[in-house]
């Protein structure tokens, strides 16, 4: 699908990139082969994967070294799951453990970027760039011994993500002039996509889910407000028909979530032996970074992401300890402060937002006064310990599509956020700031509490607002209440947050930033609104367009012309507030076999290929 000229611009964006990041030695594993990734501590190992058809099955081969058989990994979490069903899952946590049973028809090869066959055996592309034709691989079976055919994949896509149940975010991000592909199947084993137009993203999002029909059907049939319970974190994970990796066999509450090894999983070695090599994949519940790291240091855990302000004593460390240090370059999370501008009413007739806050919050001047006030360079030496980059973009520091004058950014200036709230009519009286018409200026800021670095953010911009005469009520709640009070409640003042992006695909965003998307937290549809349809702001309308544009358009130097326009408007109107995007470091047990970290697959995408060398 990519072109040759896509990949060289990769490839040459990546040396680049990771020449610019880290200057000087800091410590990272040498002793691993290494490539023009030398300085992220990349491998490289690019492992290939191939077709293997055995006694009538089709296996996906991996090249990767032949590993031992047994043993447990065991990593953490901090925040509870609230699904198990990858449709219904909003949260991080969710998604990551929902997904883990589940697997798409295509995934993201980790080393290259380009996208490759998974459940499916082959996709072709035809002529009119707008047919899709998927061949699934034969002899898959759910674990309860059901064969993967077409109707899983059609009853996936028609009804479950077109059908609208669950999370919309999936089927937000495949629209095509608000519609979606057509979904047929052709025989037991072939699938035929088509969209109305050629659209760019589409093949990339042929990674989603694939669920088994004979059972999510029950709940389909069932309507949309059962589905909302379905497979949820009170299901017996004997209930949990699964085809991935690993499958559910517990759940304790506040405590953990135990995987099993899929003994009849699909992918396989070189030896032709079926992975995953690992008989457990325990994950444990921390609640927060401090517990998180007290878990890694008593032992307990094999896997910890390091922090800044730990980065040294870790370093330190390494000389005399069991484990390896990997740096993967800046995270590709965008980091942001969200004001709510939803200026409607919900059906009782109450404001999502006081009125008086509405006007600062959808007072341009005013959101960019606080872009201007916030010290990243601050928040980057203390928070951070110098390691993270500041962001300034919508996309992430390591996007393909990253608009390079928008991610310089500005240094903190006070002066220049002064005079943006004296043209809307602020001003300061006695060190307290005031609106026109006499208000003080006072709002709340939340986060999820448990993420110490969001936590220090946090009181950092305090007391940067405090230099403008505004009051910040800084209030750390639970991650998932957080998530309710933003995604289905509209309920918040401002917000520190994070979303996950694709560093391959802006139309990922799409549902972030259209009116109607599942994640436009900044002016949240919600269903208790009075009136759903009530008018955009003018610059949602444009951002809108642009991703329709974008997503049609099939040259990437053009693409990127489009999306950097997204960008310009994101950062002038200024309705996240972007901060810094941390160094992605993680500390890693020697005795774990196979870790080949990538940036565009993190740390242990390839878990089917990890083992544990118990001599280490």
């Amino acid at each position: 699908m990519k072109k040759i000229a896509y990949l060289i611009l990769i490839f040459v964006f990546l040396i680049g990139f990771c020449c610019l990041i880290l200057k000087k030695d800091q410590g990272f594993d040498k002793t691993r082969p290494k490539s023009n990734d030398t300085a992220l501590g990349i491998t490289k190992e690019f492992y290939t994967y191939k077709n293997i058809t055995i006694n009538g099955v089709d296996y996906l081969q991996t090249s990767a070294p032949i590993g031992k058989f047994g043993s447990s990994l065991t990593t953490s979490i901090m925040g509870e799951p609230k699904t198990f069903n990858p449709y219904n899952s909003n949260d991080a946590t969710s998604s990551e453990l929902s997904e883990i049973m589940y697997d798409g028809l295509v995934f993201t090869n980790p080393y290259t970027g380009t996208i490759e066959p998974k459940l499916a055996k082959s996709v072709k592309v035809m002529d009119d760039k707008k047919t899709y034709i998927v061949e699934l691989r034969k002899g898959i079976k759910w674990s309860d011994g059901v064969e993967l055919t077409a109707d899983d994949v059609c009853f996936t896509y028609n009804t479950v993500i077109f059908g609208g149940f669950g999370d919309g975010s999936t089927r937000d991000v495949m629209l095509i002039d608000g519609k979606v592909p057509i979904v047929e199947k052709i025989d037991k084993y072939t699938v035929k996509f088509i969209t109305p137009k050629p659209f760019a993203p589409f093949l990339r999002n042929l990674s989603a889910s694939i669920v088994p029909k004979h059972v999510f059907k029950k709940a389909t049939d069932k309507g949309k407000n059962y589905f909302l319970t379905f497979q949820g974190i009170d299901t017996k994970p004997s209930d949990i028909v699964y085809l991935g990796p690993f499958r559910l066999s517990e759940y304790l509450q506040a405590q953990r979530v135990v995987f099993d090894r899929n003994p009849d999983y699909y992918i396989i070695n070189t030896n032709n032996q079926k992975l995953p090599y690992l008989n457990k994949w325990i994950i444990l519940i921390t609640g927060d970074m401090n517990n998180d790291t007290l878990k890694f240091e008593s032992g307990a855990t094999d896997v910890l992401s390091i922090n800044g302000s730990l980065f040294d004593r870790y370093r330190e460390l390494k000389k005399y300890a069991d484990f390896e240090l990997y740096n993967l370059g800046p995270s590709n999370n965008t980091t942001f402060v969200v004001f709510n501008l939803n200026n409607r009413k919900n059906k009782e007739g109450k404001y999502y937002v006081n009125p008086i806050k509405q006007a600062w919050f959808q007072d341009r001047n005013f959101r960019s006064a606080i872009d201007w006030a916030i010290d990243r360079d601050d928040l980057i030496l203390n928070v951070f310990s110098g390691l993270a980059e500041p962001l300034y973009s919508a996309e992430p520091v390591g996007s393909l599509f990253l608009n390079n004058k928008v991610a310089l950014g500005h240094k903190k200036d006070l002066d220049k956020a002064r005079e943006l709230l004296t043209k809307s009519g602020f001003y300061n009286k006695n060190g307290v700031l005031y609106d026109n018409k006499g208000n003080k200026v006072e709002f709340e800021l939340l986060t999820n509490a448990g993420n110490t670095q969001r936590e220090a953010m946090g009181v950092s911009i305090k007391q940067d607002l405090e230099a403008l005469g505004i009051k910040v009520n800084f209030k750390p709640i639970e991650f998932n209440s957080l998530i309710n009070r933003i995604v289905n409640q509209a309920d918040y003042d401002s917000v520190i947050i994070a979303l996950t992006s694709n560093i391959n695909e802006p139309n990922a965003g799409y549902n972030v930033w259209t009116p109607n998307g599942a994640l436009h937290m900044f002016n949240k549809r919600t269903p208790n609104d009075e009136k759903i349809n009530t008018p955009s702001y003018p610059f949602e309308l444009e951002l809108e367009q642009i991703f329709k544009k974008g997503a049609l358009e099939l040259d990437f130097e053009k693409r990127k012309a489009i999306y950097d326009k997204y960008q310009e408007i994101v950062a002038y109107e200024n309705p996240m507030v972007y901060l810094c995007a941390p160094l992605n470091i993680s500390a890693v047990r020697k005795k774990i076999k196979n870790i080949n970290p990538s940036r565009f697959g993190g740390l242990l995408h390839n878990i089917s290929e990890l083992y544990i060398d118990k001599e280490k």
